[in-house]
């Protein structure tokens, strides 16, 4: 028979082993929500990889539910009743907004805004004016005189437009307000000249129009994308079939976020899983190939502790208004 004392010990022993076996279980099951765009989209789409490349690569100890979205400005107005393990992407401009109480919120306030904080980029909104004819890139001058479908109420349908007024080409331009979904087909129909569009590249869209038609991109100069005071993106010659330049164009970064109710554990295994998956990730699509560290120069606001740990452990560089 056991004696008291060595009884205690045995018990003691049995009930750290029991916590510890809990503890293990619970950081071995992290569950997170992921909110990025409504299903169908390109965003959506990498949702669904991310999910399966963080699962793998934590062997299935960290488990991202994605939930669909209508929109940027959705995604950061659930920050103020969502609980820790949320994450969500948006452009830092908006997030910024969101701080400041200004555009979209301001009359939707929250002190739970302050607590929003950067992860990692992923694939940012980038924009493309396609135009028929057997050219590699061309100037955006070039599009006068052109039918050029733009359509409405999305991004890329404003940032058009914004640059056919911006650099006097609005009189000019044939513009057509047709679902951008129809342009490649009307393209090699004749029915347009020019589509533009904003996607993470290689754009679907533009890679079937450029695998059936003759197609040039438009590559503006760097006074032009200044003016604009867009971030400027290359789209890499080899991008899309026929186009073997280089193309300058503008783009809208997109950043995974959280707020500081995620403990900085999982911050720093979501965003090391990440960054340790991306090279994975990009060999079945491609646009995770555009993604890197530099990206990080684009945020606004601060890191999550947890993302800036791993950032410092793999020495990449940090702007210090991340810190």
């Amino acid at each position: 028979m056991l004696q008291l004392p060595r009884l205690k010990a045995v018990a003691g022993a049995l009930l750290g082993a029991a916590a510890l076996t809990i503890s293990l279980n619970a950081q071995a099951d992290t569950r997170l929500t992921y909110k990025s765009a409504s299903a169908g989209t390109a965003y959506y789409q990498m949702g669904v990889e991310l999910a399966e490349s963080i699962k793998q690569g934590t062997d299935g100890g960290m488990t991202l539910t994605l939930e669909e979205s209508q929109g940027s400005v959705q995604n950061v107005m659930e920050v103020m009743a969502r609980p820790g393990n949320y994450v969500f992407t948006a452009p830092p401009g908006l997030v910024s907004k969101a701080r400041a109480s200004s555009g979209p919120f301001e009359k939707r306030q929250s002190p739970r805004f302050q607590d929003i904080r950067a992860l990692f980029p992923i694939p940012s909104l980038t924009m493309h004016f396609v135009v028929s004819g057997e050219q590699d890139v061309v100037s955006l001058e070039d599009l006068a005189g052109k039918h050029l479908l733009i359509g409405q109420g999305s991004f890329g349908a404003r940032e058009a437009a914004r640059y056919l007024d911006l650099f006097g080409l609005t009189d000019k331009v044939d513009v057509d307000n047709a679902d951008v979904g129809s342009a490649p087909d009307a393209l090699k129909n004749g029915q347009i000249d020019a589509y533009a569009t904003a996607s993470s590249f290689p754009a679907p869209n533009v890679i079937e129009t450029a695998a059936s038609h003759a197609v040039g991109l438009v590559s503006f100069s760097e006074s032009q994308v200044e003016q604009t005071g867009a971030t400027p993106q290359v789209i890499p010659a080899g991008t899309y079939a026929g186009i073997d330049q280089d193309v300058l164009t503008t783009s809208l970064p997109v950043v995974a976020y959280a707020t500081t109710a995620m403990d900085d554990d999982t911050a720093y295994t979501l965003t090391k899983t990440f960054w340790e998956r991306r090279e994975a990730m990009a060999e079945t699509s491609p646009w995770w190939g555009g993604i890197r560290p530099q990206m990080l120069a684009n945020l606004e606001g601060k890191l999550h502790p947890g993302a800036l740990r791993y950032y410092d452990e793999a020495g990449i560089e940090v702007p210090e208004a991340l810190r």
